[in-house]
């Protein structure tokens, strides 16, 4: 059977994207290539595994550092804002990745299966060694991706028992926090699925109390708690990142970009921008134009 390092590279080099992902047919399962490293890269990370084969990288999390590399696992359990830049890469020895969007409702399935590990409180944000269960569970999956006629069969299957180990392993007390129902993660989760949905809406703190089922008082407190920001804080950052994405991925202008994420004012916009990616929309665009011109 080949290596998981072996099926991440050949899976990258032929479907990754301009940013060195590939998606594959299994949802929730993707590849990151990347063969130079990379600028600082902004996002607000979705519950997430990814298990590094080659090369290495560095995440940080409010005032917290992470620098890891083959041979280790980095965990996210709550949507959390992150600036991560890949460290490591070359042509001769790319950056590899598999990430697994973690699922909250296998999570909840397994953790009432699974006795004796208890939800665990702490940063949303860890990095380990990868396990060998979880690693040979990863392998097994990615070489279901070259069987189409058994993909539709086992693939669920399959995910649920990569869930299972990494549920049973070194990380499995925080990964019981997503599946809790009705717990602080599972609730403020719903608020964050609507501000993904609706980011460009101003949508009053109440409302989102109430989607969230508690008190504007106690559902600010975890909030903050489970992502480290305010829900006005969040919102700002969900914008000013697609903002980005459309200016640098789609050459819109920084006025336009600023009015279809909801800003109403762009010298707020431009200031914001600036305070969160150190750098102004207009030199952004021109630094991604002439980056296409190259690469043209």
């Amino acid at each position: 059977m080949s290596s998981l390092l072996d099926l991440v590279r050949r899976h990258g080099e032929a479907h990754a994207d301009g940013y060195g992902i590939a998606r594959t047919d299994i949802p929730g399962l993707s590849t990151v290539h990347a063969t130079t490293p990379s600028e600082l890269a902004h996002d607000i990370s979705r519950p997430l595994a990814c298990l590094v084969v080659q090369g290495g990288k560095r995440v940080t999390m409010g005032r917290r550092d992470f620098s890891f590399g083959a041979g280790d696992s980095l965990l996210i359990t709550a949507d959390v804002p992150t600036i991560s830049q890949i460290t490591r890469a070359s042509t001769a020895e790319p950056y590899l990745s598999l990430v697994i969007e973690l699922d909250p409702g296998i999570v909840a399935e397994l953790s009432l299966r699974t006795e004796g590990i208890a939800a665990a409180e702490g940063g949303a944000v860890q990095v380990d060694p990868t396990e060998a269960e979880v690693a040979e569970a990863a392998s097994r999956l990615m070489h279901l991706l070259n069987r189409p006629a058994a993909l539709p069969v086992l693939q669920a299957s399959m995910m649920r028992e990569l869930h299972y180990w990494l549920l049973t392993g070194r990380h499995g007390a925080a990964i019981r926090r997503i599946g809790l129902p009705d717990g602080h993660v599972e609730r403020v989760s719903r608020v964050v699925a609507v501000l993904r949905a609706r980011f460009a809406e101003p949508l009053p703190g109440e409302t989102l109390a109430t989607i969230a089922g508690m008190s504007p008082s106690s559902f600010h407190q975890h909030f903050r708690r489970v992502t480290s920001l305010s829900p006005l804080q969040f919102q700002k950052q969900l914008r000013l990142i697609e903002a980005r994405r459309l200016m640098r991925g789609e050459g819109r202008s920084a006025s336009s970009a600023a009015f279809a994420v909801g800003y109403e004012s762009v010298p707020q916009f431009t200031r914001e921008y600036g305070r969160m990616f150190g750098s102004s929309p207009a030199r952004d665009t021109e630094a991604a134009r002439l980056s296409a011109e190259v690469l043209a």
